[in-house]
């Protein structure tokens, strides 16, 4: 196990500025997403900690020791692929050990870390099949065992679950977590997936525009985002998110939108007038009738069994709810929206930062 640090790292292509002067620390023994929209960066920085693309300033390090010039075979690093990446004509057992065949390793030691490592991952009865014979979740926990086998300081994870179905999506993060917990490795993975994200790490690096817009745990971030980026990013449902003015009356704040006045935190101190966006979570609303709470028409009702999902209207403004059990509600009722204002969250207008 090791740590990893990056500190200022750039990347460009040309004149193309890919990621600018980006920096954090992963712990030992330490599970980290990055994720963020395509085209943030975070495939080119796990490349570039992989030693797969070059880096255009700045220092990695792994376990201490700059790797900037170390070729990927010598970093002490495993990574799994979103394509797999096994060799059809090689049986499970051959593929997940030919890494240490090339290093000329002992074949009983070989042997061995095969064995365990499809002990592991329940694939001790496919080790004499070859990949055609296997399921997509086969096929990915072949690639981890051939990770697994290598024994490295640090996995690294390039969006793995992308090409299977929604089912074996949720079964193989829980494999990966579990397999996390049992070997403790330094990981990193990186996933366009906020479910995913939320679901496995220990610590969340949200990025965009090859920038870091936040580091925290999943709940941190859900709880507190530093910007509108995050706030929007992370959760699903989507945060809904409306523009409105505050206004001061009797010492309390309000904010005015879509013609409805909506309730902020106790002890929020904007000044009057403040251009701001107003946030507020699906599954922090509830429902009355329309006398109790911000006026609303239902546009949409979405039964999924354990919750309902309603889109409403509020002026031009359109919400969504998440509301656990199920709601007696059609199209076009007027309903009453009942704002949890504890969990309110608001932004700054021109900077999108967090307003405490």
């Amino acid at each position: 196990m090791a740590s990893v640090t990056f500190q200022n790292v750039q990347k460009s292509y040309g004149k193309t500025q890919i990621i600018e002067r980006l920096g954090f620390e992963i712990e030992d023994g330490e599970f980290v997403v990055l994720v963020g929209p395509s085209g943030c960066g975070k495939s080119t920085l796990l490349r570039m900690l992989a030693g797969l693309e070059d880096i255009t300033g700045g220092e990695i390090m792994i376990d201490g020791r700059v790797v900037n010039e170390l070729e990927s075979k010598d970093r002490d690093i495993a990574m799994v692929f979103q394509s797999y990446a096994l060799y059809p004509h090689m049986t499970v057992g051959e593929n997940m050990g030919f890494s240490l065949r090339l290093r000329n390793a002992d074949k009983g030691v070989t042997e061995k870390r095969v064995a365990d490592a499809a002990k592991i991952l329940n694939l001790d009865k496919l080790l004499g099949r070859y990949p055609r014979e296997l399921s997509g979740g086969q096929r990915q926990r072949v690639a981890m065992g051939r990770a697994i086998v290598r024994d490295p300081k640090v996995f690294l994870f390039d969006e793995p679950l992308s090409n299977l179905d929604a089912k074996l999506r949720v079964a193989m993060r829980a494999e990966i977590k579990a397999l996390h917990q049992r070997l403790k490795t330094t990981t990193v993975y990186v996933t366009h997936d906020q479910i995913e994200a939320m679901t496995m790490a220990d610590r969340i690096v949200v990025m965009h525009d090859g920038a870091v817009e936040q580091i925290g745990t999943p709940l941190e971030l859900y709880d507190r985002p530093d910007n509108l980026f995050v706030a929007q990013f992370i959760g699903s449902p989507a945060m809904n998110v409306i523009e409105g003015n505050v206004r001061r009356s009797n010492g309390r704040c309000t904010v005015e939108a879509h013609g409805a006045m909506w309730p902020v935190p106790a002890g929020m101190s904007a000044e009057e007038g403040k251009a701001v966006h107003y946030g507020v979570r699906p599954g922090d609303i509830t429902l009355s009738d329309p006398a109790n709470g911000v006026p609303a028409k239902v546009i949409v009702v979405e039964p999924t069994g354990a919750e309902t999902e309603l889109l409403v209207e509020v002026g031009e403004a359109q919400i969504t709810l998440a509301v656990h059990g199920r709601v007696d509600a059609q199209p076009d009722q007027m309903v009453g929206l009942v704002i949890a204002s504890e969990s309110v969250h608001l932004f700054d207008r021109q900077s999108s930062q967090r307003l405490s």
